[in-house]
């Protein structure tokens, strides 16, 4: 940002991304303003300017403040943060100003061991409700309507989910059709994010190019061990993809043959059958707020076990599923209706 931007924003007054502060004698002010404003929207802070607007100056030598204000931006919030720190002499005082970015990561930042965030002119800490939610937007706690910000609308496999509204009786030949974005943000395979649609989790899993490429979601798989023998298989892909895979790699470790005359009929180790439906339910009902954890298919020599991330939800128990209950994941497992 170059000093007239930061002259403009001087003469727009405080607002949600621009604060003023008189001096920086003490840092813990300018803390709380980095931490608000980068879990928020990003903004600047200036120094040298008191509330009204008016430009006072800062005495300290330059090279020594911009120093103190480098390091503090290193070790006084939790993570570190990467800003853009400059000063500029005016004739009536020298001015510095913090460039802070809106932080990409998996958590919010934290100053003094708190969370801060931008609320107009203040910096506040969020309520309960408010701190869940933004865990949830920076990814820190993953739900299927997650926003997967390393994505981008063009890692949706088109071609996929118009297979996916065939199979649920829609026609997607028939003119006029609804537009593409706006579709996919109506059936939650896009979420608006900062004004720009951007794939969930649910979108890229059910119906991504590449779903396990982008790191929040690199583990969203399952994972085949056959203890018995040398292979080794990891289910990638999409939803379906994923089961396909799954189904078809425990139908290659072994089979029975019967015959009948010179007719063989090859029979699979279980009932490819009740195999799908074990994988189809630990793949809708995964928890996905387990991070870094995967499906695993393991195959004994007596049993194969399925095992999916995550306990009942909402205190529910066996009867209760067992009598019919709700998808902890309502998007995924629809995706596989049909």
């Amino acid at each position: 940002m170059e000093w007239i931007d930061v002259l403009q924003r001087i003469e727009g007054g405080e607002n949600r991304r621009t604060e003023f502060k008189r001096g920086a004698t003490s840092l813990s002010a300018i803390g709380k303003a980095v931490c608000a404003f980068a879990n928020t929207e990003g903004g600047i802070i200036i120094i040298g300017v008191d509330d009204s607007g008016t430009i006072v100056g800062v005495h300290e030598s330059p090279e020594r403040l911009q120093e103190r204000l480098t390091s503090f931006l290193q070790s006084g919030c939790n993570p570190p943060v990467s800003a853009r720190v400059t000063w500029q002499d005016d004739p009536r005082g020298r001015v510095h100003w913090i460039e802070v970015p809106r932080l990409r990561g998996y958590e919010p930042l934290r100053y003094d061991g708190r969370v801060y965030v931008r609320r107009e002119r203040s910096n506040v800490e969020p309520s309960p409700s408010e701190l869940q939610e933004l865990y949830n937007t920076f990814g820190f706690v993953i739900t299927e309507e997650q926003a997967i910000t390393a994505a981008k609308p063009e890692d949706i496999d088109l071609e996929s989910f118009r297979r996916y509204l065939h199979r649920l009786g829609l026609d997607t030949d028939q003119e006029p059709q609804p537009d593409a974005t706006e579709d996919l943000l109506n059936r939650g395979v896009l979420t608006e994010l900062d004004g720009k649609p951007c794939p969930t989790l649910y979108g890229l899993m059910a119906f991504g190019k590449e779903p396990q490429r982008f790191s929040p979601t690199d583990n969203l798989r399952i994972e085949c061990v056959a203890y018995a023998g040398a292979d080794r298989a990891d289910g990638k892909g999409r939803l379906d993809e994923q089961v396909n895979h799954a189904v078809g790699w425990v139908r290659s470790l072994a089979r029975f043959e019967r015959y009948d005359g010179l007719i063989r009929t090859d029979i699979p180790l279980v009932p490819l059958k009740a195999l799908r439906e074990a994988i189809v339910n630990a793949v809708a009902h995964r928890d996905y707020t387990i991070i870094g954890s995967k499906i695993l298919l393991e195959v004994f020599e007596d049993r194969i076990v399925v095992t999916s991330p995550g306990t009942l939800p909402n205190h529910m128990t066996v009867e209760n599923v067992r009598s019919g209950g709700h998808p902890r994941s309502r998007h995924a497992a629809n995706s596989f209706r049909g």
